[in-house]
């Protein structure tokens, strides 16, 4: 086991042969994972202290100060994998690369995993890390809209009904023609504290909020935004008036059935976490490799219960 000694944090391999070629082996992925967790040499994460002990029979540091044994993995969704770690950057490559998106059978496809329910709980965990709670707030100019996802048609906008349908709120940056950074979040219904409770969530305070005319918007103005609704009669204008979040919305409903065939509603916050992660990183895949691994920001571990259940959908 190398010794971790400051250095810059490692880039990222532009081609798959030359993924292939320098993550063929354990030792070499557990030193990118520890440079790039400590580009500055290790620092225990309980007293700060740069004194450690390497013990590398077990691929840990043992902190001279305060005695804490810390692993690479620690706090990361690799936290405790049984998995060669050679199996998870690849997984992780995939995911980061290919850019519509993998099911969990084409996953499982992709590595020769031997059962499904593995590739599920892979991916699942990866898209866990795809949600970071300590994100930046989306700011400046906003689009906000909501729509449903799945089931049969309902009425809609009159009375907003939910017929097998999932309602998903979303916001979108506005940038010149162009679209920013994205936020989609399940909402149990269209009502004020629904919408306006998924705005404070996601949007700074002070930004220019653009919304359709419906009510539930209109607290907006009283908690600091700078609320501009734009009514239209027809719903069908909808995108005429909110064009960058609608498209948002196609973009996600194509993706959802030619990906993933259908999601059902339990697991659909984490596809839109997903969707979500792969729309702001699209031009990033070193920053989104490194977030998958943890690497930059921790995460509790899964829950064994979400593990264990695999999705019959992928």
């Amino acid at each position: 086991m190398g010794s971790i000694l400051a250095m810059p944090r490692p880039d990222f391999p532009r081609t798959l042969g030359e993924f292939q070629r320098r993550f063929g082996d354990e030792e070499v992925c557990w030193l990118y994972l520890a440079e790039a967790r400590w580009p500055d040499g290790f620092r225990c994460p309980r007293c700060d202290s740069e004194a450690a002990l390497e013990l590398p029979a077990r691929r840990l540091w043992r902190c001279r100060s305060c005695g804490r044994d810390t692993s690479v993995t620690a706090g990361t969704v690799l936290h405790r994998t049984r998995l060669p770690l050679t199996q998870w950057f690849w997984a992780s490559y995939l995911v980061t690369t290919h850019m519509p998106g993998l099911s969990a059978l084409q996953l499982q496809r992709q590595l020769g995993i031997g059962r499904y329910e593995t590739a599920w709980a892979i991916l699942h965990k990866l898209r866990r890390a795809m949600g970071r709670p300590d994100r930046e707030p989306l700011h400046e100019k906003v689009e906000v809209d909501e729509t449903y996802v799945g089931g049969s048609e309902g009425g809609l906008r009159g009375g907003r009904e939910l017929r097998n349908k999932t309602l998903v709120v979303g916001a979108v940056e506005i940038r010149g023609p162009a679209s920013g950074r994205v936020r989609l979040q399940v909402v149990p219904d269209a009502s004020g504290p629904s919408l306006t409770g998924f705005v404070k969530l996601n949007v700074k305070p002070g930004s220019i909020v653009v919304t359709d005319g419906w009510p539930s918007y209109a607290p907006l103005a009283a908690m600091g935004y700078c609320h501009r609704p734009r009514t239209q009669r027809d719903p069908k204008r909808a995108e005429t008036v909110l064009p960058r979040v609608h498209r948002i919305f196609g973009t996600l409903n194509t993706w959802l059935r030619r990906t993933h065939h259908g999601v059902t509603h339990k697991h659909l916050q984490a596809y839109l976490d997903e969707f979500t992660f792969r729309f702001n990183r699209r031009r990033t895949p070193m920053a989104a490799f490194q977030t998958l691994l943890g690497l930059g920001s921790q995460h509790t571990p899964t829950p064994p219960q979400d593990m264990c259940q695999a999705e019959s959908t992928g």
